[in-house]
This record gives structure tokens, C-alpha cells and sequence, in this order.
């Protein structure tokens, strides 16, 4: 298993790195289709549709995305979009999340399947509009994901239920506990401090997130990450929800070693339009 996951993340390396660093957003925003495609197709399965409406469902997705392409909608500010998504992860994180796995097949499918789908339109957007802003202000969202992540994941295995009695949400990940988050939220603070610092040194000519956020006040550049990271978690919940209630232990197989396409974006999806908020509001 673990050979074949190294071998899928070099696979995937060799193919989004080159895409991220060429001159031109257009190969990123290319990879990002078949990416955000494959996703809708996994969010069609996870909800109960058969192959064919499956299939059908990754292609509209990627018709949508490369229509709103055509429209000109990534060079468009968008702010108000950002907003009502931001909102949107908010507020409909928190009611799923209260519901738990049985509230889920409560929701009607088509407010389900309408809803995903918006949501991986709305992260498409956002992560090709801020590589077409510049590859450090992208990597800034990205990496403050995967950081998130690796120092929750560290964090909970040193100090998981030593500070608290309770798991984060055991009925939906039983392996996540508060002490990760709080981990997972140190170690963004210290991503940003350092990022800040690293553009001021490199006088870098695209500012990061983290340095349009520290130009308008330390405390709003410390609150955006605390709750991007926050956010980060959100969407990883509500992902694991989903998959509990399908019966699923990964959104597909595509990624050998990895599960599915959603499997890994799950943590961006409320993470990029929140983070294309903060930048320009």
C-alpha cells in the first residue's frame, strides 16, 4: 500500500508541478478541469447515481467550468461569489455536521447533487483565478491546507485526549481530536509568519495571501488563518459524513493508494473561495 501510494503522489507530482510553474495559468486550469471532472463524477456515485448519469455528471462539470472559461469569468472579480460561498460552507457545514450521518440521506438528492456540484465549480474557479493572480498566492492557500493537516495529524497522535476527554467527531472520524485542530492551527500561524517574512526578504512581486492579510493588520492575518484552518477541517468532516452515509471508505479508486479525486480536495473546497474572500474584501 505504501509503495503504492508513493508511486501515485510522484505520478501526480510529475504531472501538477509542471503545470503549476508554467509561464501561462492555461495548463493548470487544464489539469483542474479533468481534476474537478473526475470529482463530479465520484460526487454522482457517492449520491446514488448509477455509471452513465455518473459520467454524464463529470462531463457538465466540465463543460461549466471551461463555458465559464470561455465567459471570461476567471479575469472577472468575483468577490460576491466568494462571499455567498464562504457563507454557503459555513452555515451549511455547521447544520450537516449537527445533523451527523443520519441527517444526510434526510437532505432531498437533488439539493445534494445540485449543491456538490456548485461547490467543485466554485473551488475551480477559485484555485485558477489565484494562479491566474500569481504561483505564490496560490501556493500560500494550498500549502496552508497541507499544513493543516500534516501538523493536526502530528499533534493528535502526540497529544490526542490528553487536554480533553472528548474526539472531535467520533460518530464521523473517529481518529480526529480536538488537540489536532489546535495543532493544525498553531502550525498555520507559523506558516504565515514565516511566508510574511519570506516575501518581505524576497520582495517577492506577487504577494502571498498571508501578506495581503498582514497589510491590513496582524490580527486579521492571524483570525484568516485560524479559520481558514478551521474551515480546512469542515470540509474533511463533511466529506467523511457523505462517505458514512454511502457506505463508502473512499469517493472512488482513482487515485491508487490515495481513494478518489474528492478524497484529496476535500480540506480545499470551503478553504479556497474563503481564502479568495479574505484576499479582496
Amino acid at each position: 500500500m505504501l509503495k503504492q501510494r508513493i508511486l501515485t503522489a510522484i505520478v501526480l507530482l510529475a504531472i501538477l508541478l509542471p503545470a503549476l510553474f508554467y509561464p501561462s495559468y492555461v495548463p493548470f486550469g487544464c489539469v483542474m478541469l479533468v481534476l474537478i471532472g473526475a470529482a463530479a463524477w465520484e460526487w454522482g456515485r457517492l449520491n446514488g447515481y448509477g455509471q452513465r448519469v455518473s459520467v454524464f455528471l463529470g462531463l457538465e462539470m466540465v463543460a461549466l467550468c471551461a463555458f465559464s472559461w470561455w465567459l471570461g469569468l476567471l479575469a472577472q472579480p468575483l468577490l460576491p461569489l466568494w462571499i455567498v460561498a464562504s457563507a454557503a460552507w459555513v452555515l451549511g457545514g455547521a447544520a450537516l455536521l449537527r445533523a451527523a450521518v443520519p441527517g444526510w440521506p434526510k437532505v432531498p438528492r437533488g439539493i445534494r447533487l445540485v449543491g456538490g456540484l456548485l461547490a467543485l465549480w466554485v473551488a475551480w474557479l477559485a484555485a485558477v483565478q489565484a494562479r491566474l493572480i500569481g504561483i505564490n498566492f496560490l501556493l500560500s492557500i494550498l500549502v496552508l491546507v497541507w499544513v493543516a493537516d500534516v501538523f493536526a495529524y502530528f499533534a493528535g497522535r502526540a497529544f490526542g485526549l490528553k487536554f480533553t476527554r472528548r474526539k472531535l467527531a467520533p460518530a464521523i472520524s473517529p481518529g480526529k481530536s480536538w488537540e489536532g485542530v489546535w495543532g493544525g492551527m498553531a502550525g498555520v500561524v507559523v506558516l504565515a509568519l514565516v511566508w510574511v517574512w519570506a516575501d518581505a526578504s524576497a520582495q517577492a512581486t506577487v504577494a502571498s495571501l498571508y501578506s495581503r492579510l498582514a497589510t491590513r493588520g496582524w490580527w486579521l492575518l492571524l483570525l484568516g488563518v485560524v479559520f481558514m484552518a478551521a474551515m480546512s477541517v469542515v470540509g474533511d468532516l463533511v466529506e467523511s459524513l457523505i462517505k458514512r452515509s454511502a457506505g463508502a471508505k473512499d469517493s472512488s479508486r482513482l487515485l491508487p493508494g490515495h481513494g478518489g479525486v474528492l478524497d484529496r480536495v476535500d480540506a480545499l473546497l470551503p478553504t479556497l473561495p474563503i481564502a479568495m474572500m479574505l484576499a479582496f474584501l
